[in-house]
């Protein structure tokens, strides 16, 4: 199941077209759909008050934030710089940990698509 919320599909919407080719390749059910929560634009305004990235990064919390609290199994991003780093994976579970929420795994896509050919 692939978890697509309401901040990825805004973001999708403005990428290159093999990205959106790529998201509408998957059928409806195999995608759970689901939207922002004022407990998850709170979650995701901590890790900015905690220090794990600056404001700039909201929308990168919006996205860590919503797969804490829908208990993804793992985040698969690209970004590097705010989101797939040990430190920044560090804070945004330290902060989960503090919240009571559980921790997040967060991977690149070479981390989890297997190609078997």
């Amino acid at each position: 199941m692939i978890i697509v919320s309401d901040v990825l599909e805004q973001e999708v919407n403005k990428a290159p077209q093999r990205v959106r080719d790529f998201l509408g390749s998957f059928s409806e059910s195999q995608i759970e759909r689901i939207i922002s929560t004022v407990e998850s634009n709170k979650l995701a305004t901590q890790y900015v008050t905690e220090n794990v990235v600056g404001e700039s990064s909201l929308d990168d919390c919006r996205h860590i934030a919503l797969a804490t609290l829908a208990h993804a199994d793992v985040l698969v991003s690209w970004n590097f710089k705010h989101i797939v780093n040990v430190d920044r994976i560090r804070g945004y579970n330290s902060v989960n940990e503090k919240q009571w929420y559980p921790r997040i795994e967060i991977r690149t896509p070479y981390e989890v698509i297997h190609d078997e050919t």
